[in-house]
């Protein structure tokens, strides 16, 4: 009696090969920072927002009211590729406490991520963060499998318009050794966020990941009417354009964003924050 074995898809393997592919060349691609920060060039390791959960969690020690907010991101305009967020933000006493949960992918390979964060303000100027990330990768026919990562954030405020942040992804170096491919990102970045005027914010990134080379990110966010921002920013490595703008609207705001890559093309993203 022949023997039969599973094979995947092909049109599912043609998707793990792209985002295979888009691994090799930005090991971020997988982390949607929100809308917002997106447009910014993913400029945000001093950017206090929400969002910051995903990129440096020092950056919702701010955070006055609880905050949920939900992101969505269409990889390269297909509809079969994309990321899905949902952010937390709850004020407890002197402290931030912060919870995450990402889903990337498709079917034929899955990358969900769950987080905690703790954030505290300890002066008027310095911020502290703690996060722990629980991530699991799953392939049909060669399993699942999952490892924790911990990540520390820093920002300080050198006055009222001059903010310095930094942030160190996964100093213990944990990977999922099982998949090939599969590892979470090692790194460190330095950024600074400046008020340029009341209505001008500039923001900057300096970003090293371990064994990839070094990334330069910059965004400008321009208030045009009290409830309503344009923003537009680059990254050097590839070298990516990005724009969007912001609408606010009482205790709701939404962000929206495209990016482009120089290889894969447009990616827009939509985020939604609503403050309790």
């Amino acid at each position: 009696m022949p023997l039969h074995f599973p094979i995947p898809n092909l049109i599912g393997m043609k998707y793990i090969c792209l985002i295979c592919i888009f691994f090799q060349l930005s090991v971020h691609a997988q982390n949607n920072p929100g809308a917002r920060s997106k447009a910014l060039g993913s400029a945000s390791t001093a950017l206090e927002d929400v969002w910051s959960l995903r990129l440096n969690s020092a950056g919702i020690a701010s955070i006055e009211r609880v905050i949920f907010a939900l992101g969505y991101e269409q990889h390269f305009l297909d509809p079969e590729l994309s990321t899905q967020s949902a952010i937390l933000g709850v004020p407890i006493k002197d402290y931030v406490l912060g919870l995450s949960f990402q889903r990337y992918g498709i079917s034929e390979y899955l990358e969900q991520t769950a987080g905690i964060a703790l954030s505290r303000k300890y002066s008027d100027a310095l911020s502290i963060a703690l996060s722990m990330n629980y991530h699991q990768v799953s392939i049909p026919f060669y399993g699942s499998e999952n490892t924790i990562s911990v990540d520390v954030g820093m920002q300080y405020s050198l006055n009222d318009k001059l903010r310095l942040g930094t942030a160190i992804t996964n100093p213990g170096r944990s990977k999922i050794n099982d998949l090939s491919g599969s590892q979470i990102p090692t790194g460190i970045s330095v950024g600074l966020a400046f008020d340029l005027s009341d209505k001008v914010l500039f923001l900057s990134d300096l970003t090293k990941i371990l064994d990839y080379g070094m990334n330069f990110r910059m965004g400008i966010e321009y208030q045009i009417v009290k409830s309503f921002n344009l923003r537009g920013g680059i990254s050097a490595n590839p070298f990516r354009q990005t724009g969007g703008f912001g609408f606010k609207f009482g205790r709701i705001s939404i962000d929206a964003a495209i990016s482009s890559h120089p290889r894969l093309g447009y990616s827009p993203n939509l985020s939604l924050n609503y403050e309790f």
